[in-house]
């Protein structure tokens, strides 16, 4: 017992004991820039720039401004409260924003940028968002939220005068009436409104029980405004089906663009006003779907595919400061690449590093703005930094503009991310990883493996920071992160390859990774630990139940049991109806045969559980049922419940914390002795 404490204490040593190893508290260190919306002319870059306050433990975001040569960088927006959602007029000489207000909430605000002056322009009871200003900036259009009357059944009786009676009964008569991160869900629909540029009152130019959400696009006369939604009778059991559509600013009337199965969204009109392009694809019930960019003669209505033979999903489109060039954003071999496109659909790469603005794991994210001269301003994310500002225009090289973390990271070390490729044993598919060695690395010794499986599962891990993943390489451990089959960024067919079939044989995929690292040398095999969040959580259960070759497991925010999560997720009726072919009570067998629960009979493996208590997403219900089966196993686990945290986890510094040193603390106890 006395050796294993000072193995656990000398582990504990490898992130404490070094002022240059990367810490736990540095998480609030941590700043991100996001949203860079370039301005008109190309000329300068406004961008969120948000950091962690440590004595509030939540994000604040700040606006800040810097020249297209790097040059200014200074604060424009900035105090104690968030300033986000930074639009440029059309002609650059002001800057629309939210941020909050006492007592009123979040508003629309605008600034001058010649003199500096601000002013508030709206005072809604709602928050905006989806700003988007009129082509001659005289009206600004956004989204809100318009509440409705709460569901109603029985009436109560009258309550006597100081009388101290239970709280009424919450009717719930809508299919989405929770959703993770926001909790349970008021009545009521987000509805289109337009504000004039110098301020009174919004009109609400969209009505009825739907959802009206943007992006929008004015047409370039500002007598219509361009947006997705979908508008069917029956939209609850349609989960993805959207249609394109246009709204009169004047009188409200609607006129349907797009009629196909299957959604269309993004709509964004071309500079002269002629076309529109926006995204969407053919609804085949298919787990992964590409969405492919469509361009709309707005005379004749005439539609044309241009990244038909484009064999990646497009996650943006905007105009390249022409009307016969775009800009694309897709994901390729775990990299996000912004991408000139041509009409003739032809599509040439510009930069491969968009990414870095999500401080969890390593996934792609990231995002980017065109200026009217087809200048573009990105997130630009890389294995060792979060997301800075970055600019480019045509095929010169994008310049980065920023260095926000340079004081933080630039004194700590890091562990190294190297990309590796090995075949899977189930059909010498290529899976592609990552390996992250811990600080002053020595080939020569032998390293713990934490296998850290990403979620979705129509998702991507990437050469990305990750404070999570650092945090583990600081800890001593060799880490291991890959993307097996269904994961996106490899195409549809590699996505699709889980259709169905989920987990399959991502474990032959994952498992012949873990060989591939202990064959680089460095690698202890009898010290292999594994975990994974939601999908990865999925797989880190349906792991210890096929093999017992790990030291101990962290099963976080799962699914356990198919049949229970497809009706209680805040995604009902999707997975249903996209992840299976039956629902769940005609075909209970093919739900059971895909949940892990239907393997806990084989675990020995110690195993824990995480998730969050108001995760609506994979609900603590998943966890508690795995805990109690093995519990009554008499199988070693614990069940780690993070306070007010949704399915994310990390919204708040402190969560992330806790998250990765339970983590660490639970993979100490199963250390090699």
């Amino acid at each position: 017992m006395q050796k294993f404490t000072l193995i656990i204490l000398f582990i504990a040593a490898l992130a404490s004991a070094d002022d240059t190893t990367f810490k736990n508290v540095d998480v609030f260190e941590l700043e991100v820039a996001t949203d860079t919306q370039i301005s008109p002319d190309g000329s300068r870059v406004v961008y969120a720039r948000v950091a962690k306050d440590i004595m509030t433990d939540r994000s604040v975001s700040n606006l800040w401004i810097v020249d297209a040569d790097g040059e200014h960088h200074r604060p424009l927006l900035s105090g104690a409260q968030s300033f986000s959602s930074p639009r440029w007029s059309p002609n650059g000489d002001r800057l629309a924003y939210v941020t909050s207000v006492d007592g009123r909430g979040s508003q629309i605000h605008v600034r001058w940028m010649d003199t500096g002056q601000t002013a508030m322009l709206s005072n809604v009871r709602g928050g905006p968002s989806s700003l988007s200003w009129s082509p001659d900036g005289t009206r600004i259009a956004f989204e809100m939220f318009v509440k409705a009357a709460d569901a109603s059944l029985a009436s109560p009786p009258p309550m006597p005068e100081d009388a101290e009676w239970a709280p009424s009964v919450t009717v719930i008569d809508q299919m989405h009436y929770r959703a993770d991160g926001s909790g349970y869900l008021e009545h009521g629909n987000s509805h289109l409104f337009v504000l004039s540029a110098d301020g009174g009152s919004p009109r609400k130019i969209t009505s009825g029980d739907h959802d009206f959400g943007g992006p929008f696009s004015w047409s370039r006369d500002g007598k219509r405004i361009y947006f997705a939604a979908n508008l069917q009778d029956e939209w609850e059991h349609d989960p993805l089906e959207s249609e394109i559509w246009s709204v009169d600013v004047e009188d409200g009337s609607l006129k349907q663009l797009t009629g196909r199965n299957g959604p269309d969204f993004a709509p964004t009109v071309s500079p002269n006003g002629s076309s529109l392009a926006y995204l969407g694809f053919d609804d085949r019930k298919m787990g992964y779907h590409n969405s492919d960019v469509h361009v709309m003669d707005l005379e004749d209505g005439s539609i044309e595919v241009l990244t038909a033979g484009f064999d990646r999903t497009i996650d943006d489109v905007q105009w390249a400061g022409s009307s016969n060039r775009l800009y694309v954003q897709y994901d390729d071999h775990g990299k996000s690449t912004l991408a000139a496109l041509s009409m003739s659909g032809e599509v040439s790469p510009v930069a491969d590093d968009i990414g870095g603005v999500g401080l969890g794991r390593p996934y792609t994210s990231g995002s980017f703005s065109v200026a009217g001269n087809g200048s573009y301003a990105y997130t630009a994310g890389r294995p060792d930094r979060p997301a800075e500002v970055a600019v480019g225009r045509g095929r010169t090289s994008a310049k980065r503009l920023t260095a926000l973390n340079e004081d933080l990271l630039g004194s700590r070390k890091l562990g190294a991310v190297e990309e590796i490729t090995w075949r899977s044993s189930a059909d010498d598919l290529e899976i592609q990883g990552w390996l992250v060695t811990p600080p002053d690395f020595d080939p020569g010794r032998k390293y713990p493996l934490i296998l850290e499986i990403h979620g979705g599962p129509f998702a991507a891990y990437g050469p990305q920071f990750s404070p999570e993943v650092q945090l583990f390489a600081a800890a001593g451990y060799v880490v291991l992160y890959a993307n097996p089959r269904g994961s996106t960024s490899y195409g549809y067919d590699f996505a699709n390859e889980i259709h169905h079939n989920y987990p399959g044989q991502d474990y032959d995929d994952l498992m012949s990774g873990v060989d591939a690292a202990i064959a680089r040398g460095f690698v202890d095999e009898d010290s292999l630990f594994v975990t994974g969040g939601s999908g990865g959580g999925v797989l880190t259960a349906w792991i210890v139940g096929k093999t017992d070759r790990f030291r101990a497991a962290v099963v976080a925010k799962p699914v356990i049991n198919w049949a229970s999560f497809a009706l209680t997720s805040d995604g009902a009726p999707f997975y249903s109806m996209y992840w299976f072919e039956k629902m769940p009570w005609e075909d209970p067998d093919a739900y059971w045969a895909r949940s892990p629960l239907s393997l806990v009979a084989n675990v020995t493996t110690p195993t824990a559980l995480l998730t969050g208590e108001v995760d609506y997403r994979t609900p603590l219900g998943q966890s508690e049922q795995y805990y109690q089966a093995l519990k009554i196993r008499k199988v070693d686990t614990i069940l780690v419940q993070i306070p007010e945290a949704s399915h994310g986890i990390v919204a708040r510094p402190s969560h992330l914390i806790a998250k990765v040193d339970n983590i660490l603390a639970w993979f100490a106890r199963y250390t090699k002795k």
